[in-house]
């Protein structure tokens, strides 16, 4: 009875291993890291961005979220009182090291 069961377990353990495997592969972008690196690398990325964007001193460019990708594309997106202000967040983000390209999704948004 005990290796009956055994054998059981690991059959359903064997049907639910690729389907497992599936969901937590590649396409899950948490895991598709080609090494360890890289997660600190595109957050290292961000940071500096973050950085310089609060070095600038200009209020609107708070309300604007920074997204770095393994691949070093960054994308602006949030809000700025003024297009110069959307546009200096870019220009800023282009300046630094590590990026790659910028998607700038930016909406002007002035204050009433």
């Amino acid at each position: 009875m005990n290796k009956l069961f055994c054998v059981g377990c690991l059959m359903f353990a064997g049907a639910l291993a690729p389907p497992l495997a599936l969901a937590l592969g590649p396409d899950d972008p948490d895991t598709d890291r080609s090494h360890p690196g890289a997660f600190v690398d595109d957050s290292a990325i961000t940071a500096k961005i973050k950085t310089k964007l609060a070095a600038d001193h200009l209020a609107s460019l708070a309300k604007i979220h920074v997204d770095t990708d393994r691949a070093g594309v960054v994308v602006l997106s949030g809000t700025a009182h003024s297009q110069k202000a959307a546009e200096q967040a870019e220009v800023i983000a282009r300046n630094t090291d590590g990026v790659r390209a910028v998607h700038n999704a930016i909406v002007v948004k002035r204050d009433d």
